[in-house]
């Protein structure tokens, strides 16, 4: 599943919906896009921020996904690339890394104070599904704007992951992720002459490797241990204070389901558990049904922020409810659920 869910063709989803291009200064000297799919009365609606994961972007097939979904249900959608990712190389001196969660909270201050947008709710895959929870932790119930939290296979504990991607069952995940890495520095290089030493760069062999002379001393970090300690959103799982689900699999292959047995989650009552039999790492491909595609979690999401969003927009696109609504919570057809 984690590998058909991304090659199976899915069309142009987004044609004919709005975009918009959008910067947002989350730190000195540094810029993130967004593609923004407003509403027609945005302020009438609920807006559903999306985050990718690890050498992902806003066009990523899972953010068009999510968002022609979203957007046809009715919400205004925010399709987020972190920092250097989507062809930003240019707008930020750093790289991104697992830890950057304030630069979410930024994007997310900024829809309340500037658009006056009073409800959205945050969706994070992978890397960025860490990066919603760290988020979460770390502002309470301090950030009235976000009224629900939605990770998918978030690495709450990197170093675990690691060492899970590291296994050689895992070689063709772990070289397609090095490969990309290693290209993005290089193209950072090309913009910032001087600040990366590029002859450590083609020597090293992994992803560890990489995060220990590249990511982590970037990020302020001391090491790539240091780095792995400190970025993962375990550490804050308890602090969480928004309604929270968390999607994974147990036969994810680099993120080891049993991470997410720890108390911070099981007795947080914030924190809903959601664990599948089968999935993959952010693939759940199920069976089509006559008012589904094959991307089980998107259906779910959507159904699940359509209950919880609190205030829906007063002017559904086209004048209706999406299908996706009606069987919103209705059981998979090829996946095994457990709560």
């Amino acid at each position: 599943m984690t590998i058909v869910s991304r090659f199976y063709p899915r069309g142009k989803l987004l044609r004919g919906i709005p975009v918009e291009r959008r910067l947002f200064t989350v730190a000195p000297e540094t810029q993130i896009l967004a593609l923004c799919h407003w509403q027609r009365e945005p302020r009438n609606c609920h807006t559903v921020l999306l985050v990718h994961g690890l050498e992902g972007c806003s066009e990523s097939h899972y953010m068009h996904g999510l968002a022609a979904k979203a957007w046809k249900a009715g919400f205004n959608v925010l399709r987020l690339n972190q920092r250097t990712c989507g062809g930003t190389e240019h707008l930020a001196p750093s790289l991104y890394n697992c830890g950057m969660s304030d630069d979410v909270r930024v994007v997310a201050a900024e829809l309340a104070s500037t658009d006056r947008l009073d409800s959205i709710s945050i969706i994070g895959y992978s890397m960025g599904g860490n990066l919603v929870l760290k988020m979460a932790g770390e502002v309470n119930n301090h950030l009235s704007i976000v009224r629900n939290i939605y990770a998918v296979c978030p690495n709450i504990d990197p170093a675990q992951c690691i060492l899970a991607l590291e296994r050689p069952g895992n070689r063709w995940y772990h070289d397609y992720f090095f490969t990309r890495l290693r290209a993005r520095i290089g193209r950072k290089a090309a913009i910032l002459p001087g600040k990366w030493d590029l002859a450590t760069l083609q020597s090293i062999k992994t992803i560890r490797e990489l995060d220990h002379y590249y990511t982590a001393p970037d990020g302020g970090y001391t090491s790539a241990s240091h780095y792995y300690d400190v970025s993962g959103a375990r550490h804050v799982l308890a602090d969480i204070r928004i309604p929270t689900v968390i999607i994974a699999a147990h036969d994810d292959p680099f993120i080891p389901s049993s991470m997410f047995s720890t108390p911070n989650i099981t007795n947080n009552p914030f924190i809903e558990l959601m664990v599948t039999r089968y999935g993959g790492h952010c693939g759940f491909f199920q069976r089509r049904l006559s008012t589904e595609d094959n991307y089980w979690v998107e259906n779910r999401l959507i159904g699940m922020i359509s209950q919880r969003a609190g205030r829906d927009c007063s002017e559904r696109h086209d004048g209706e409810k999406s299908s996706l609504l009606d069987s919103s919570l209705s059981s998979p057809t090829s996946l095994d659920l457990e709560r």
